[in-house]
This record gives structure tokens, C-alpha cells and sequence, in this order.
């Protein structure tokens, strides 16, 4: 919904402001449905890999090996879980901080050009998932790129 439709139905400039900056404010804990396919599909993933390595457990359970042969393999099984968790964790991270700057970018014309721009490794991910340091950066932006922000 945009401002000049809801003054095309009626409403004053100034409510037609109020509604727009309540429907921003609301949308801003709304997930994206691209961000929920790519955390889902990264979830599932995860999940088949885990199966892929329980069922490894599962056959080796029953073979005979002798007691350092299970270390080593449950050692290098510890090790293939972590890893696979690991990588996981890290495309987890990366999308939801591609998703929180894209958000925040929506309203700017340029905004594939300034994704780049941004520097990851200031940005920090909250327990309940918010990305902090983007509004930072962007304010650095606008004066560094100020022409990508014209309208």
C-alpha cells in the first residue's frame, strides 16, 4: 500500500502519513517469505545431512570393531557433525543478515549497489534473530554515497 492511495481514498495527508509509518513499523517483525524458504531449505538440508550421519552410526553399531576403531570412527563422526552444523550456522547468519539489510535497503532505489557496501563483520545478530549495526553504516553511507540516495 503506498501514501498516494490512501489520499486517492479519502484520508488527509497527515493520516495518510500516520497509517504509513504504523504499517512500516508493523512490517519491520514481518518475515520475509524469501529469507523463511532460505532458512527453511537451510534447515532441511541440515536435517538430512544429521539422518545421513545417524545412519552411519547405526550401521557401525552392529559391525565388529574393536574399541579404538569406534573411537576413531565416532571421533571422525563428531567431527563431520560439527563441521556440517558449523556451515549451516554460518549460511543461517549470512542470510539473516542479507534479509535484515535488504529490508532496511527497500525504500532506497540503489539498493543492490549499497548491499556490497556494507561490512559484514560490524553487524551482529542478536538471540531473537535482529541484526544490529546496519542503521550505523547506512548513515555512514549517505554521506559517503550520497548521489545512490537521491531519489
Amino acid at each position: 500500500m503506498k501514501k498516494e492511495q490512501l489520499i486517492k481514498s479519502g484520508f488527509t495527508e497527515d493520516m495518510a502519513q500516520k497509517v504509513m509509518d504504523i504499517l512500516r513499523e508493523e512490517l519491520k517483525s514481518f518475515i520475509p517469505k524469501a529469507r523463511f524458504d532460505q532458512v527453511n531449505e537451510a534447515k532441511k538440508e541440515l536435517e538430512k545431512k544429521l539422518a545421513c550421519l545417524e545412519i552411519q552410526i547405526a550401521e557401525h553399531k552392529y559391525g565388529k570393531f574393536t574399541y579404538q576403531e569406534l573411537e576413531n570412527i565416532i571421533k571422525d563422526l563428531w567431527k563431520a557433525n560439527a563441521a556440517i552444523r558449523a556451515e549451516q550456522e554460518a549460511k543461517i547468519k549470512d542470510i539473516l543478515i542479507q534479509s535484515a539489510i535488504r529490508s532496511r535497503l527497500s525504500r532506497i532505489k540503489y539498493a543492490d549497489l549499497l548491499m556490497s557496501k556494507f561490512d559484514k563483520s560490524r553487524l551482529t545478530i542478536a538471540s531473537d534473530g535482529t541484526v544490529s549495526g546496519i542503521d550505523e553504516q547506512l548513515e555512514e553511507m549517505k554521506t559517503s554515497y550520497e548521489g545512490l540516495f537521491r531519489a
